[in-house]
C-alpha cells in the first residue's frame, strides 16, 4: 500500500492521515471527560455539600466558578506554552493536573477541609486552560479537511460527556444521610473513584501521546509546516494582536461568551433551581442535569456533520442560539408549571441546541481568524466566555436568592436573545475554506495510512 501511495506522491507533497488519529481523538476525549467531570461533582450536590462541610452555597458554588477563574487568568500564558511547546506538551500538562488536582481532593476527608476541595478544584480548573482549547488544533493536525468539524465536535463531547456524568453520579454516590459524617464518606468514595480514573489515562498521554503525525493530513498544514515560525513573546503577542483587530472575531467571541456564560451559570445553579420548585429532589436535578447534556451531546456531533457538508458556519450559530433561547423559555414554563416531565423534555431541548452551539461556535471562530493558531483563538472565546460567566452566575444566583428562580432564569432568556441578535451583525469570512479547497484533490486520491 506505501509503494503505490509513493508512487502517487513522488510528484505531489505528502500528505497522509493515519488511522491511529482516533486512537489520539479517544485517549483526549477520555482525559476531557474526567477533567470536566469535577466541575460539577460538587455543586450539583449543593445541599450535601453544605450539610457536611458547613458552608454556605455561595461558597460551593466557588467549586464550579474557579474553573471560570482560571480561564482569564491564565489564558495568555498558557496558549503561549500551547504554540510554544506544541500539542504533546499542552496533553501531558492537562491531564496531569487534571491527576494531580483528583489526588488533591483525597485530603479532603474532614468537616473542616473544605479549603482543600478549594485547592484540588482550582488545579483541576488549571488543567481545563490546556484542555478544552485542543478539539480545534486536534482536528486539524490530526484530520482531514472533511472531517474537522466533526472531530471538534467530537472533542467538545468529552466535555459535554464528563458534564453529563457530573450530573448523574455524584447523587447516586453521595446520599443525604441523616448522620452527616456518612455524607463525608460518600463524598470521598466519589473523590477515589476519579483519582483512580484518571492515573492510567495520565499515563496513556504520557507513553503514546506524540506531538504530531509523520505527514501532514492537508495542503493547510503542509504550508504550516513549511513556513513554521519560531514562537517567542514577540511573535505570541503579534498574534494576538492580529486577534483583537478581527472585527468578526470580537463580535463573535462576545456572542459565544453570553452563550457558554448561560451553559456554566445553568450548570452551577440547576440544583438550586429544583430544590427551589421541588423539595428532596437533587436526584431528579442531577438527571435533569443528565438529560440535558446527553441529548446536548448528539445536538454537538449533529452540528459537526452538518457543518462538514455545507460549510454554514453563520447560520447554524445563529439557529441554535434562537432555540436556545426559545427551549429555556419552555423550561421556565415547565417549572411555573411544577411539572417533572415537562422539565425533562424541555431540558433536554434546551441541552441540544445550547450543546450544538459549542462547536458551531469554535469552527466559526477558526474560519473567521485563519491562519491564527487554533487553541490560541479556542483560548480567547474560553477566556472571555468564563469571565462572563463568572459575573452571570453570581448575578443570577443573587436573583435566584433574593426574587426568585423565575426572575433568575428569565435573565438567562433575555441573554440569549441578546446573543442571538449580535450573532447576526458578525461578519460572515470563511477564511479557513479558501485554503482547504487546495486538498480536495488530494483527498479523493489519498487514502489512510494503516499505523
Amino acid at each position: 500500500m506505501d509503494k503505490v501511495n509513493g508512487n502517487l506522491l513522488d510528484s505531489k507533497p505528502v500528505i497522509r492521515v493515519y488511522k491511529r488519529r482516533w486512537i489520539i481523538l479517544l485517549i483526549y476525549i477520555t482525559y476531557n471527560t474526567i477533567s470536566s467531570f469535577q466541575w460539577i461533582e460538587y455543586s450539583i450536590i449543593t445541599n450535601l455539600v453544605m450539610d457536611y462541610y458547613n458552608v454556605d452555597a455561595s461558597t460551593v458554588d466557588w467549586t464550579a466558578m474557579s474553573f471560570m477563574v482560571a480561564w482569564p487568568v491564565l489564558v495568555f500564558p498558557a496558549s503561549f506554552i500551547v504554540d510554544k511547546l506544541g500539542l504533546r506538551a499542552a496533553a501531558l500538562i492537562g491531564a496531569f493536573l487534571t491527576a494531580i488536582g483528583a489526588a488533591i481532593k483525597l485530603f479532603a476527608y474532614g468537616r473542616d477541609l473544605f479549603y482543600v476541595v478549594l485547592i484540588g478544584q482550582t488545579v483541576v480548573a488549571i488543567s481545563q486552560v490546556f484542555i478544552l482549547n485542543l478539539p480545534p488544533k486536534i482536528a486539524v493536525t490530526w484530520f482531514k479537511p472533511s472531517e474537522v468539524s466533526t472531530v471538534c465536535s467530537l472533542g467538545v463531547f468529552g466535555m459535554a460527556l464528563g458534564i453529563a456524568l457530573g450530573f448523574l453520579l455524584p447523587p447516586v454516590i453521595v446520599k443525604n444521610h441523616e448522620n452527616v459524617d456518612d455524607i463525608g464518606a460518600d463524598i470521598n468514595v466519589m473523590c477515589w473513584g476519579t483519582a483512580i480514573a484518571i492515573a492510567p489515562v495520565a499515563l496513556t498521554v504520557l507513553f503514546y501521546f506524540p506531538e504530531e503525525p509523520p505527514y501532514p493530513p492537508s495542503q493547510a498544514q503542509l504550508e504550516g509546516r513549511e513556513n513554521k515560525e519560531v514562537v517567542n513573546f514577540k511573535v505570541f503577542a503579534e498574534s494576538l494582536k492580529v486577534l483583537f483587530k478581527n472585527k468578526a472575531f470580537l463580535i463573535h467571541a462576545f456572542s459565544y461568551g453570553l452563550n457558554l456564560a448561560i451553559y456554566s451559570a445553568i450548570g452551577t445553579l440547576l440544583n438550586q433551581f429544583i430544590l427551589n420548585y421541588f423539595e428532596e429532589a437533587q436526584e431528579d436535578a442531577g438527571r435533569m442535569g443528565l438529560v440535558m447534556i446527553l441529548v446536548g451531546m448528539l445536538g454537538s456531533i449533529l452540528v459537526g456533520v452538518v457543518l462538514d457538508k455545507t460549510h454554514r458556519y453563520k447560520e447554524a450559530a445563529i439557529f441554535v442560539f434562537l432555540m436556545s433561547a426559545i427551549s429555556m423559555g419552555g423550561f421556565l414554563f415547565a417549572l411555573e408549571m411544577r411539572s417533572k416531565w415537562m422539565i425533562y423534555v424541555t431540558i433536554g431541548v434546551f441541552g441540544f441546541f445550547l450543546n450544538a452551539y459549542l462547536p458551531a461556535g469554535i469552527e466559526f471562530a477558526t474560519e473567521i481568524t485563519f491562519p491564527s493558531p487554533e487553541s490560541t483563538v479556542a483560548g480567547l472565546l474560553f477566556a472571555i466566555s468564563q469571565v462572563f460567566g463568572v459575573v452571570f452566575t453570581i448575578a443570577l444566583a443573587e436573583i435566584n436568592t433574593n426574587y426568585g428562580t423565575f426572575y433568575s432564569v428569565l435573565g438567562q432568556i433575555l441573554i440569549l436573545i441578546v446573543g442571538t441578535i449580535t450573532t447576526c451583525f458578525t461578519p460572515n469570512t470563511l477564511n479557513r475554506q479558501k485554503a482547504f479547497l487546495k486538498d480536495r484533490i488530494l483527498f479523493e486520491k489519498v487514502p489512510d495510512i494503516e499505523s
